[in-house]
């Protein structure tokens, strides 16, 4: 007979140890993620009809050209952000790893700020730059250039959420490159450039690749950005479903056009894990010393200065416009007066209250994610298909995944646990990746030393594992933290009226016409950058200076 001694055996083997520590990250995959997600493709492609809702058949969307017209798009606008990354941040990245100037660090650490504001709240800046209204936009209209309407404003919009991933992802692979192997080269008769792409970018390569997996699938899922930016004419996929669910109520349509998506992003996430995998375990090598700007030719000068002003103008420009418009409309405008709403002190303690209450949870599950993942190296398929899974989240629509935990639990409509435990879902993979990548380079002799003298595996956790994953865990929490402040897909859908947040808010102000509207959504929304940035500062702390900031790279 099977006793709680025997089961207490089983689990310190690896295996039992590795399925022990799985068992709650899996479950509430399984509960809040796939059944969901099968729940809508059922209902929407071959259920019944659920019942009070009237659901539209139009046939494959395949043979609809508006859905194809939203599917190319939605592949091309992905696919020339990536481009556009690549050809921009290698440059930047080559920069920060090759050069010492001054202002180097602080550059390094702005490459977080663009990842930790919440996609409405770049969505305003880079129309406070380049919209109708906007620094540059306005003297672009009047000379004839409008961007309005135009694909140009959802692009630059990913080119701001996304360039500074591929930067550090860059400026992280470059710093892996053996001096001794550039030495020879260039003893050898290799010209600098040359050198590059013969030593330097095969070491690169992998480094860029993981991080423009990512990119892909930020911009091939992207909600709030395409449904700002893109307009009527040049929304995304994720637009469309929510189109189709919440407006015309068409879960066949909507259904098949989710599978088809989750299918093509659930390859680049594999592509992602695999790459990564790569990369868990980087050789000692002697770095490649950065050379003074002082002193250095004309041509040196010429790329710092283009990679510095590139950055400023897409990633840097578009914060400080917002900052300004909001604080011109609040002293000169109309925008101090959303101060005096009710509704703005609810969203705001709301925000609060369900960023804190879920980054619990997603920490849980994060810690737990990566201990598993850690604990099944001794079987890689197995340890690279969880790797992978921790993505999970990424590529499934968040809309699709609202709409699919509403019909999955209706006894649970605008429930707050189950509001959490849409935050937390989409928060924890933040928290995993983290501490992966920490567990990956933790040196074994120290947790073999404690176990030596006698420690429990549990002490051994708690007394030398934990403090050596501190930094990684508060880095992991603070890009957690900082997704949640401005999530918007989940709390559109799932929160009730009385449960109104900050990014919410936004959009109903943005959705009302009137200059004072207008004025309070900027204000709203420079407000909430500073917050993010705030929560963010707080809980990375002095781990700022070598955080990465996605959950790739």
């Amino acid at each position: 007979m099977t006793g709680p001694r025997t089961w207490g055996l089983w689990l310190t083997t690896p295996r039992g140890s590795a399925l022990g520590l799985a068992a709650l990250p899996l479950l509430f995959a399984l509960v809040f993620l796939a059944m969901p997600v099968a729940r809508l493709l059922l209902e929407g492609l071959w259920g019944e009809p659920v019942p009070g809702l009237v659901l539209a058949d139009t046939g494959p969307w395949w043979r609809d050209a508006h859905l194809q017209w939203r599917v190319g798009w939605t592949l091309v606008q992905a696919v020339t952000t990536c481009v556009a990354c690549l050809m921009l941040g290698l440059p930047m990245a080559w920069v920060l790893a090759r050069l010492d100037f001054a202002g180097r660090l602080w550059w390094q650490r702005a490459l977080l700020l663009p990842f930790v504001v919440p996609t409405l709240v770049a969505a305003l800046g880079v129309l406070s730059l380049w919209g109708p209204r906007g620094w540059l936009g306005e003297p672009l209209a009047q000379a004839g250039v409008s961007l309005q309407g135009s694909p140009w404003l959802l692009l630059l919009g990913n080119l701001f959420f996304n360039l500074g991933l591929v930067v550090r992802a860059g400026s992280d692979g470059l710093a892996q490159v053996s001096a001794q192997q550039v030495a020879l080269a260039r003893t050898l008769g290799a010209t600098p450039w040359r050198a590059f792409w013969r030593v330097e970018w095969p070491v690169v390569a992998p480094w860029l690749a993981s991080a423009l997996c990512l990119v892909f699938l930020y911009c091939f899922t992207g909600f709030g950005l395409a449904l700002v930016l893109g307009g009527q004419h040049f929304a995304t996929v994720e637009v469309e479903i929510y189109t189709l669910i919440a407006h015309e109520l068409a879960l066949g349509p909507a259904a098949a056009l989710a599978v088809a998506m989750l299918a093509l992003t659930g390859g680049v996430a594999w592509a992602y894990a695999w790459v990564e995998r790569r990369l868990a375990h980087p050789a000692r090598i002697t770095l490649v010393a950065r050379r003074p700007l002082r002193g250095a030719g004309k041509w040196i000068w010429t790329l710092w200065g283009l990679a510095l002003g590139t950055w400023g103008l897409l990633c840097g420009a578009p914060l400080l416009a917002l900052l300004a418009q909001g604080l011109y409309a609040a002293v000169w405008g109309q925008g101090a007066a959303v101060w005096a709403d009710p509704d703005t002190g609810l969203a705001l303690r709301n925000t609060l209250q369900f960023t804190a209450m879920a980054l619990v949870l997603a920490t849980a599950l994060g810690l737990l994610h990566a201990l598993a993942g850690h604990a099944l190296r001794p079987w890689p398929r197995w340890g690279l298909a969880w790797r992978a899974s921790a993505y999970a989240p990424l590529v499934v629509s968040p809309v699709a995944l609202a709409f699919g935990l509403l019909l999955m639990y209706p006894q649970w409509l605008a429930s707050l646990p189950l509001l959490v435990a849409a935050y937390a879902l989409l928060a924890y993979p933040f928290v995993a990746k983290a501490l992966t990548a920490a567990l990956d380079a933790l040196p074994e002799h120290y947790a073999q030393a404690a176990a030596t003298l006698g420690a429990r595996p549990l002490r051994v956790f708690w007394r030398v594992t934990l403090p050596m994953l501190a930094l990684a865990l508060r880095r992991g929490m603070a890009f957690a933290a900082a997704t949640m402040l401005g999530e918007f897909a989940v709390s559109l859908l799932l929160s009730r009226p009385e449960w109104l947040t900050l990014s919410t808010l936004i959009y109903q102000r943005l959705g009302r016409p009137g200059a004072g509207n207008l004025d309070a959504a900027l204000v709203l929304s420079a407000s909430l950058m500073v917050l993010a940035l705030l929560v963010f500062v707080l809980i990375e702390g002095r781990a700022a200076a070598s955080s990465s900031p996605t959950p790739a790279a």
